[in-house]
């Protein structure tokens, strides 16, 4: 290990906190159970990020407790190994210069979409919002290396979605900021939850693509206080 750079203590510090905070939104909305899930955060300025340690329980998931990793997966600083979608967060920080955030879980509905290998459909008003259509699917890859990080990275380019759903695994999502990210990881598994009950009594009428464009610019652009959702 190298080190976290004397001139990134305070920002490296500032992310731990965040991040250890946020991690607290996963099991408070229902998106996790025992130590599954996780939530990283890019360091602004280095090829780093912040990430909880694998196998920890989410009580004991202080500031002190997050590591940090270089973008080959390699811990730079903490006393614990960490997640084990390290490869696939890094992959994707490496690759999506964008990306300040970044989620994975595997909250029921979302998942049970990713099990059948199926897009979410564009038949809310909300995931015209948040997504600028359907919600994709990503490829199947096993976890070990950054194969899930590939997947992420080549499914996303190509859609306005912060979520995609990784085949046979769950939802993986991006934000500018960690926060967007456990965000729109909340809002794919409300959306997941409300389609399928929708397909209980039918099958839902999908929102036109001109509609979904106006309803997507809107809520990016507009809607809010003009800071980030």
């Amino acid at each position: 290990m190298s080190g976290v750079p004397a001139e990134l203590r305070q920002v490296v510090d500032e992310l731990k906190a965040e991040v250890a905070a946020l991690h607290a939104e996963l099991p408070r909305n229902n998106l996790v159970v025992w130590t599954a899930g996780n939530v990283s955060a890019r360091v602004p300025g280095a090829d780093l990020l912040v990430i909880k340690p694998s196998g920890v329980s989410y009580d004991e998931l202080s500031p002190d407790a997050m590591v940090v990793c270089d973008f080959a997966a390699n811990l730079v600083e903490g006393e614990r190994n960490p997640s084990s979608d390290t490869a696939a967060h890094a992959y994707v920080y490496a690759h999506m210069p964008e990306v300040g955030g970044v989620v994975h879980t595997h909250s029921d509905y979302a998942t049970a979409w990713a099990a059948r290998r199926e897009p979410i459909p564009c038949v809310l008003t909300m995931i015209g919002d948040e997504f600028g259509g359907e919600i994709p699917v990503g490829p199947f890859a096993l976890i070990g290396d950054d194969s899930i990080g590939r997947g992420i990275v080549e499914t996303l380019r190509s859609s306005r979605s912060p979520a995609v759903l990784m085949a046979n695994h769950g939802p993986f999502t991006i934000g500018a900021s960690a926060r967007a990210a456990v965000k729109a990881a909340v809002m794919v598994e409300d959306v997941a939850r409300t389609v399928h009950l929708a397909r209980q009594l039918g099958e839902p009428v999908p929102i036109p693509q001109q509609d979904v464009d106006r309803l997507f610019y809107r809520y990016q652009n507009i809607y809010g206080q003009g800071s980030a959702q």
